[in-house]
């Protein structure tokens, strides 16, 4: 069991020996650096703060770790105080087995700013191992007739420790017939040689036992032994000998099991069973023994398993042919296994930083390196990531690359990149390794949020009820998370008389908008504000979006009646002559509507008249006119009742009584209903002339007064009415609105109605046209300007 361990670390010393060997020139910019095998965990090395110059925080601040080739980790790093550390302990013989020196590279990383420092780690060796022969014991069969100072090859001893550590010396116990020497071969190894001092003779002493020592360097110096035992045999004075006494073979590595090496060839002039040939081994070691065969009898040195330049590439083992008569001879096999393209390169990782933030130019986004374990171009890569990306491969230290960002990145542009790194070797044929790196792109609050729409236009039928939902308005942005979540307020009104807080809300999650109370088309037909999305973005962004609310009219105004008068005066009576035409203009009704559209269209019908078919209402326009002649037949006094109705839905409607008194002419004057005695009793002309004079003279200087009253009430309220005259008392609808013929004035009338504040019967009017009958065309006549009181 100590034997196969020994050739197993024999096989991990030749393996790291070549790999050594394979690297290019190594530079060390720390260190270099040493440390004795079998130091316990925790052992201070070295301060890499105080070798690289920086402070303590320094070395915290800049993320510096340590980066071992392997997958062990040898060294720590305490970035608190920059003190490089034993992570565990080292065994040189596992680590370096019998390279010398045994060095351990390992890089010191940086990441901020980014910077590499190469370091090697020196293993001394300590004597912590005795020498061991591969054999416990030795049996040589020498002749009896051989001549003084023959030498024989004995096993030597094998030692895991390097340097004057291993065996130094051999010693043999003491006897009259031989002596050892100690001979160094071509690999520094040391091996015993049994020289004949004295002649031997089989009858005196056949056999002879002995005892070989093998000391090594060590203080003190450790050993081991085995027993030789020799057997004296009769005459067979030669021994085989080989045509060369060494073998030098190429093999390309990756050969299959069974392939021929070569084929060795001794010879013996001796005959008989003392010419017979056996060929072996002489002292293989394990990696050998598993590695090669040979055929006793041919020579033939085949393959057991396939080899592996990037592990061992060479063997050396010697190759003993013994005849009959135990005698034998030795050459030496060299083997050279030759690299193939066998291995693809190899990519390690060794920062990444994922996700990086947009619009931030110049990122470092991963730190790699790239290996390959084969040797000449075989070794040498090229790597390369995909064109169409905005990122660059850049070359650092010693196989080492930086991956970083071309330009700013923009997230709402592409959130995500896969990232190949392509390595190719420059080996025959080419062998490529892929690795794949996700970069995430984080979000910044670049984008303000921006409404679907630039300008909401929303429709309210008026009378709504409370918090009634009238519509919405959508916001985007173009940002993710908290810088995407949108919040809705209202900005305040441009028209500071606007009671925006009182008229509308938004919900501030969704954007739905709500008339918080009933709307009025008569007080309020349309109004705008804005409203302002903003995020949660730091800083926060906004953006806004103007809404227009248009109030839609509902038929909730009755017809209001300005003329005849309804002030609870006394009633006006229309004097119509009795030689009146039929068609004659008795009078007209005026009447508005405070709604707007079809609600506002009126009409006019006679309901009751005191004499059905003397008198006619026109529709559109109210006025009202005799639909016959006048005959004395006819009463004097009639009262005509007039509905005045709307077109709205469902359509409301105002009745008016108009008074119509019948005269021979209109310098009669309008007298007082008397009681029917008083009409029988006959009067004295001298008294009526008298009557008739002073209401005459009485009539004119009123109606002059009247006139100028009204001419001055008609200039100071020039905006009341287009004719200018002063409004009637009383409760009036809203607004005047243009009827375009098809209201309450047709395009050939326009009458300017003054009517006196009393409530007695000295009231006067007069209805008069002020506009003269043209002819009519497709233009609109505005009746009027004036603003009443909705209702």
């Amino acid at each position: 069991m100590e034997i196969g361990r020994m050739r197993n670390w024999r096989q991990r010393q030749v393996l790291v020996f070549f790999v050594l060997l394979s690297m290019p020139g190594v530079g060390a910019d720390l260190g270099p650096y040493s440390v004795v095998e079998e130091t316990e965990r925790g052992f201070f090395v070295a301060n890499l703060g105080k070798d690289l110059g920086l402070g303590l925080t320094e070395m915290s601040t800049r993320g510096a770790r340590i980066i071992s080739q392997g997958h062990k980790e040898h060294l720590q790093l305490k970035v608190q105080t920059g003190d490089l550390l034993i992570n565990e302990k080292l065994d040189r013989e596992e680590l370096c087995g019998s390279t010398e020196p045994c060095v351990l590279h390992f890089q010191v990383l940086m990441e901020n700013p980014l910077e590499i420092f190469q370091a090697e780690l020196r293993v001394e060796d300590i004597n912590d191992h005795s020498p061991v022969f591969s054999e416990r014991e030795m049996i040589l069969k020498i002749p009896e007739n051989s001549p003084l100072g023959t030498a024989f090859p004995l096993s030597n001893a094998l030692d895991l420790d390097v340097g004057s550590n291993n065996v130094q010396n051999y010693k043999i116990s003491p006897n009259p017939h031989f002596q050892v020497l100690t001979h160094n071969r071509s690999d520094g190894r040391k091996y015993p040689k049994l020289v004949l001092d004295k002649e031997l003779d089989r009858e005196e002493k056949p056999e002879i036992t002995l005892t070989l020592t093998a000391l090594d360097g060590g203080s003190p110096p450790l050993h081991g032994s085995a027993q030789v035992r020799i057997e004296v045999v009769d005459v067979n004075d030669n021994a085989p000998e080989f045509g060369q006494p060494l073998y030098k073979v190429h093999i390309p590595e990756n050969s299959n099991a069974g392939s021929l090496v070569v084929t060795v060839s001794a010879s013996d002039i001796d005959s008989g069973i003392n010419g017979r040939i056996v060929y072996s081994f002489f002292q293989p070691s394990d990696d050998i023994s598993k590695t090669l065969e040979v055929n006793p009898m041919t020579g033939e040195i085949r393959l057991r398993k396939q080899v592996d330049f990037e592990t061992v590439r060479s063997y050396e083992v010697d190759i003993k042919a013994t005849d009959g008569g135990g005698l034998s001879g030795k050459c030496t096999l060299l083997l050279l296994v030759m690299d193939v393209n066998d291995n693809a390169p190899e990519v390690t990782v060794s920062a990444l930083t994922s996700p990086i933030p947009e619009n931030s130019p110049e990122i470092v986004v991963a730190v790699f390196s790239v290996s390959d374990p084969d040797s000449g171009d075989n070794g040498k890569t090229i790597s390369s990531i995909q064109e169409d990306l905005p990122f660059l491969l850049k070359p650092s230290v010693k196989n080492f690359y930086t991956l970083v960002t071309k330009r700013a990145l923009d997230r709402e542009e592409r959130a995500e990149y896969n990232v190949t790194i392509t390595v190719t070797d420059m080996g025959t044929p080419r062998l490529t390794t892929q690795h794949h790196i996700t970069v995430l792109v984080s979000d910044v609050n670049d984008n303000a949020p921006a409404f679907t729409q630039t300008s909401y236009t929303l429709f309210v039928p008026e009378n709504n009820s409370p918090a009634l939902h009238i519509g919405s308005v959508s916001a985007t942005d173009a940002d993710a998370g908290a810088n995407a979540q949108l919040t809705y307020s209202l900005l305040p009104p441009p028209d500071p008389g606007l009671p925006l807080a009182s008229l509308v809300s938004v919900n501030a999650d969704n954007g739905h908008l709500f008339a918080l109370r009933a709307l009025d088309y008569e007080a309020l037909q349309a109004f705008e504000f804005r409203v302002r999305a903003t995020d949660r973005g730091a800083p926060a962004l906004s953006g806004q979006a103007l809404v227009r609310v248009r109030v839609l009219d509902a038929n909730d105004n009755a017809p209001f009646v300005l003329y005849p008068p309804q002030n609870g005066s006394a009633p006006c009576t229309e004097l119509v002559p009795r030689a009146a035409e039929p068609g004659y203009l008795v009078g007209k009704v005026v009447a508005v509507d405070g709604d707007s559209g079809q609600n506002a269209w009126l009409s006019y019908q006679l309901l009751r008249a005191t004499e059905p078919g003397l008198f006619g209402v026109w529709a559109h326009n109210g006025e009202v006119r005799t639909a016959r002649p006048l005959s004395e037949r006819d009463a004097p006094r009639h009262r005509l009742l007039v509905l005045v109705k709307d077109n709205g839905e469902p359509p409301l409607s105002a009745s008016v009584t108009l008074h119509v008194l019948l005269v021979d002419g209109f310098s009669q004057p309008y007298l007082p209903a008397r009681d029917a005695a008083a009409d029988a009793a006959p009067a004295d002309p001298l008294t009526v002339y008298l009557v008739v004079a002073l209401a005459a003279v009485s009539s004119l200087f009123l109606f002059s007064l009247l006139a100028l009253v009204a001419v001055r009430l008609c200039r100071r309220s020039g905006a009341a009415w287009a004719g200018g005259c002063a409004a009637p008392e009383g409760r009036f609808p809203g607004p005047l609105v243009d009827v375009s013929g098809a209201g309450t004035l047709s395009q050939s009338y326009q009458y300017e109605v003054c009517l006196t504040g009393g409530t007695g019967t000295d009231e006067f009017k007069f209805l008069k046209p002020i506009i003269p009958n043209l002819p009519v065309h497709d233009t609109e006549v505005e009746l009027g300007t004036s603003s009443f009181p909705s209702k």
